[in-house]
Parts: structure tokens; sequence; C-alpha cells
């Protein structure tokens, strides 16, 4: 007897991106290959789209068309997006589609802060998060680890941060498949008497908060990120944002100098040809493509944010992502960690007063 795995439908902004409908198509393509259960709601301009939609048959079948009046430039101010956007964009139509539950989860290549600016105002926030959290997947020595925000919002108190853990630690789950990841707060030092207030205060909560999913490891430094250690690191967004973006410009950098190495001279031509295998398999794990899609946490619905300037195989990514987190239920995961970690903060509160009285 086989079984049928169930049908994930993801609402795809198909406008979005700095090369629109031809590649959020085209990637769309990829990852239904490769997840055959996945179904589209596509979202966008029907003159741009169903051109596009034309040469992909079993794609266009499978999916359910959503036209919209309105895309919402990569340029355009979250505020005005908000305004002119709303109800009318194919970014606000997908979010809305997540809202009414006919998506599982949504994808959008389009602009950041107007895709957060909608997220929030169309799905909410979830009961006791304040602010939201953008999470990416961060290729380190040891594999991959989460590293949130890297972007969202700017500042974090202790409550905001420890929030970040707990819904870092579900995405872990979701995502790596392990049972209780491991938790680091980006400091300046791991020594407990370094770095801001908010930090120290956060870790101090972490490691009273006694939870079966998750392990919370003490304070991480920048080199970190790059040797691993940890499977989420927790940080403020616009520290996660300095370091995401300088990671990224460290990789193009290197990839620079591999290249004019490896041609400067007719003995370094020739040993790249008899290393050639051994350069494939570094380009490989330096693919920023292969870990493109940005998970916005908090909110009443599941949000997946792809890089503006992701070709087809960049989005790929980022839908196998919001395929994932649908499949192995990251919002409910979250909801559980949340309502378990308030219910230790509130018996701990309790036996604080006992012992005081």
């Amino acid at each position: 007897m086989t079984t049928q795995t169930k049908t994930i439908t993801i609402a795809l902004d198909v406008m979005g991106g700095d090369f629109g409908p031809q590649t959020v198509l085209a990637g769309a393509e990829i990852s239904r290959k490769r997840y055959p259960e996945i179904r589209y709601l596509l979202h966008g301009e029907e003159g741009a789209v169903a051109p596009e939609l034309e040469k992909y048959d079993q794609l266009r079948t499978q999916s359910q068309f959503v036209p919209c009046d309105f895309s919402v430039p990569m340029d355009m101010k979250p505020s005005q997006a908000l305004r002119e956007g709303r109800r009318v964009s194919g970014m606000w139509k997908a979010l809305e589609s997540v809202k009414s539950g006919e998506a599982a989860t949504m994808v959008s290549a389009g602009n950041t802060g107007a895709l957060m600016a909608m997220s929030k105002f169309c799905l909410r926030m979830m009961p006791g998060i304040e602010r939201p959290a953008l999470a990416a997947v961060w290729p380190n020595l040891q594999g991959e680890s989460i590293v949130l925000d890297v972007g969202a919002t700017i500042g974090a108190d202790a409550d905001t941060l420890v929030d970040y853990a707990l819904m870092g630690s579900a995405m872990a789950r979701a995502l790596f498949d392990i049972p209780r990841p491991r938790i680091g707060l980006l400091n300046i030092g791991v020594e407990e008497v370094k770095g801001l207030e908010e930090i120290r205060l956060a870790g101090s909560r972490l490691r009273e908060i006694d939870l079966p999913g998750l392990e919370y490891s003490g304070f991480v430094e920048g080199d970190d990120l790059g040797k691993g250690g940890v499977d989420v690191v927790v940080t403020e967004g616009f520290t996660g944002n300095i370091a995401l973006k300088s990671a990224e410009g460290t990789a193009k950098q290197v990839g620079s100098y591999l290249r004019d190495a490896m041609s400067r001279t007719l003995m370094a031509r020739i040993g790249y040809v008899f290393a050639k295998q051994a350069f494939a398999r570094l380009r490989d794990k330096m693919d920023p493509r292969k870990v493109n899609g940005a998970v916005f946490l908090g909110l009443n619905g599941v949000v997946i944010k792809s890089h503006g300037g992701a070709d087809a195989l960049g989005i790929a990514s980022a839908i196998d992502v919001a395929h994932n987190m649908a499949r192995n239920q990251l919002q409910q995961k979250i909801e559980a960690d949340l309502d378990a970690a308030r219910s230790a903060r509130e018996e701990a509160s309790i036996a604080s007063r006992g012992d005081r009285s």
C-alpha cells in the first residue's frame, strides 16, 4: 500500500524580483520537479505572466493564476507600497491567500521593506510577539545554521532576543530535523561579563528556560558564524544584516582572488586543470543560490523572502524552503514553543513570589 504525499500549496508573487515572471516561473518549475506535491497560486499581472506560463505545460495545469492590477516596484517606500498596493498588488493577494488558508506559505523576491510592511498589516503578529525577525540559512564548516535577525528590525531588547531564540529553534527543528537545536547569542566575546546589557540579560533568561526543544550554548563571536558550533545564532537586525552582507562580500572576494590566481601564469592554469574537480566542489559549497530564501518569523503565517537578484535556481531554493517549512509545520512548532516558554516563565514567577513570602 502506497502513501500519497499531501499537497502543499504555495503562493508566489510572480512579479517580484529584478527579473520578474521569466525567472520566477522558471524557478517554480525547478522546485515543482523536485517536489511534485507542490501546487502554486500564481499572483501577477496577466499580460506579463501569461506568455511565460505558456512555456510550462504541467506548471500551468497544476497551478491557479490569480491576476492583479498592480506590482510593487523594487525601489518603492514601504509606506507608499502599503497605500498603493494594498488589496490590488500580487504581493498583497499572495499574503491574503496565506491568511485565508488557501496557501500554506508565500514566496516573494520583491521589495523587502514593502513585503515586511504588508506582511505585518495583512497577517498580523503572533500573540506575544512584538517584532518580527528575518531568519536566514548560513553555511558553515560543520554544515548549516540559522541566523536571525538579518534585517527585519533594528535593535532588540532582551525579551525580543529570547523570542528570536525560540522561533529560531523551531525553524531549526523544522528545517534541519534537529530535536534540540543549540542556540548562541552573537556577542563581542564569549565571557559572561562582555557585551551590551540586553544581550547579557537575554543570555541569563535563556539559561533559566528549561525547554526540551532548545539548548542554550552561551555567547558566540563573529567568527563562529563560519566555524559553526551552534545551530541557531541570535542577534538584532542591524548587526545581523551587516554580518550577512559582509559574508556575501567576502565570498565574492575570495572567488575573485582564486580566479585571478588560477589564470595568472601557465603553471597556474595547468594546476587548475588537475584541481578542477576540487574547485568545482568549492564553487558548489560557496554558491549563494543554494541557501537563498529567508523566513519572516513572528507572523500569523509563513512568508519567505528570496533575494531580489536571484536566478531561477535561487528562486527554486527559496520555494524549497517554503515547502519544507510547510511540510514540517513550522508555524505549529513556533506556537508550541512560545506557549511552553510562557508557561515556564509563569511558573518561575510564581515560585519566586512563593520564596519571597
